[in-house]
Formats: C-alpha cells, sequence, structure tokens
C-alpha cells in the first residue's frame, strides 16, 4: 500500500478572517493569539514555508492593559538614523499618542524577522475603536473556495428572485361551501343519453380507429352486450359482424 504525504499549494490556501476583541485584556495575551492565527498554527494543513494564516482585525486596542508594573518599566524606541536622535516613549505616552502601535508592536515582534513574517504582518488590522470596515470580508473570508462559495450563494440568490411566487389561498377561499357532486351513475347515464342521441346511425371507415367509449355505445346502440374481459379488438369485431349481417339497407 502507497501512502501519500498532502502538501498545501498556494493556490490551495483559504484564509478567514478573525476579530479580536483587545477590551481589558492583557497585551501579551491578544497579540500571541492574533500571531497565532496569522502564522495559520491553528489550521491542520499548516506549513511553515507558506504565508497559509488567517487575517486578523484587533479592536478596542484603546483598552488594551498591561499586568504588574509593566505600565512603568515598559519604553518604546525609535531612532531616524542619524547620530543623537534616539527617541522614548512610556506605555502611557504611547497609548495617548496612538494605541495602535502597541499592539502591532508586540505582534511584530512574535513573527518571523524575514520577509514571510512581513508578509504576514500585512494581514493585521488594529483599530481603536469598537468598529472595523471589514465587515464584508468577515462574512465572506478570502481566497478561491470563498468567491465560489459567495458566486453559489449570488446565484441562488437570484434564482430564488427570479422565481414567480405562489399564493396561499386565503382563509375565506377555504371556508366557501363547496357544492356537492353530482352521483357518477347520472353522470354516466347522462353522458351515455347524449351520446347515444349525437351518434350517427352507423360508424363509417375502419372501426379501430375509433376509441373504445365510443365502440361501447355504438354496441349498446346495436343491442351487443359486452361480456366481461373484452377488449377493443374484441368489440371492434362484434360490431363489424353486426354490419355484415346487417347492411345498411336493412338497417332501421
Amino acid at each position: 500500500m502507497t501512502t501519500k504525504t498532502y502538501r498545501l499549494r498556494a493556490s490551495d490556501i483559504e484564509r478567514k478572517w478573525h476579530v479580536l476583541d483587545a477590551s481589558g485584556r492583557p497585551l501579551g495575551r491578544i497579540a500571541s493569539e492574533a500571531a497565532h492565527l496569522l502564522l495559520g498554527k491553528h489550521k491542520p494543513t499548516y506549513e511553515p514555508h507558506l504565508a497559509m494564516g488567517d487575517h486578523v482585525i484587533v479592536v478596542n486596542a484603546a483598552e488594551v492593559i498591561l499586568t504588574g508594573n509593566k505600565a512603568s518599566q515598559k519604553t518604546y524606541y525609535r531612532h531616524s538614523g542619524y547620530p543623537g536622535n534616539l527617541r522614548a516613549r512610556s506605555f502611557a505616552q504611547q497609548m495617548e499618542r496612538d494605541a495602535r502601535k502597541v499592539i502591532e508592536t508586540a505582534v511584530r515582534g512574535m513573527l518571523p524577522h524575514n520577509v514571510r513574517g512581513r508578509e504576514l504582518f500585512r494581514h493585521l488590522k488594529v483599530y481603536n475603536g469598537p468598529e472595523h470596515p471589514h465587515e464584508a470580508q468577515v462574512n465572506a473570508g478570502t481566497g478561491a473556495r470563498a468567491r465560489k462559495r459567495a458566486a453559489a450563494e449570488a446565484r441562488a440568490g437570484a434564482v430564488a428572485e427570479a422565481a414567480p411566487e405562489i399564493e396561499e389561498p386565503t382563509v375565506e377561499a377555504v371556508e366557501e361551501p363547496v357544492a356537492e357532486a353530482p352521483a357518477v351513475e347520472a353522470i354516466e347515464e347522462t353522458a351515455t343519453e347524449t351520446a347515444t342521441e349525437a351518434a350517427p346511425e352507423r360508424l363509417t371507415g375502419s372501426l379501430s380507429r375509433y376509441r373504445r367509449g365510443e365502440l361501447d355505445i355504438e354496441a349498446e346502440r346495436l343491442g351487443i352486450t359486452i361480456e366481461d374481459g373484452w377488449r377493443k379488438g374484441d368489440v371492434v369485431e362484434a360490431i363489424a359482424a353486426y354490419y355484415d349481417a346487417n347492411p345498411l339497407d336493412e338497417d332501421e
């Protein structure tokens, strides 16, 4: 028995969108969860060499917290590249200036420091408030499968709109009294009498071209008794025999 190892290809990647709420959560917890989703380690098809992770949206970044004495000990540094231009900000100053940078810096440090890490970092979206403009992506997802799923849902919606609506009967229409149907025997007698009156003196042409009901009426008019089990051919033979035995000149 041969076994094959499944290797995910870039064309098979389907990315979902996750929304993380940072309100009242420690910075390290929210950053590690975001990095885990960005790397794609939560998927059974994880490939270390592919940027196969999902997109992550972090809301309420301005309400993230630090435990212990980290709020007074943590410092953010930046340098312009010129000598003597090192700048430092405390956690409180950075939160007041732009709280998004706090989460972005923490997540960036948990991603690979190479081309793949920079690509994964572009899948992170951080917002200070509870609102974000990615509601459509969260509902649909990103990838070939998501596009096919969205197209199938659009086609199903178009078919449903084009289908005519079937009106349900109202209660009044259902409750209206229904006239009693006449007895079946009375209908058959009336049809037999009408057909007998309207029938010609004799059937002309080939008798096989007539229907069984017309042949039965003609046989009854001629006084031929149709026995049980007779088929159309038997009735045709009986009528033909009567016509041969009683030519038209002798028939009343």
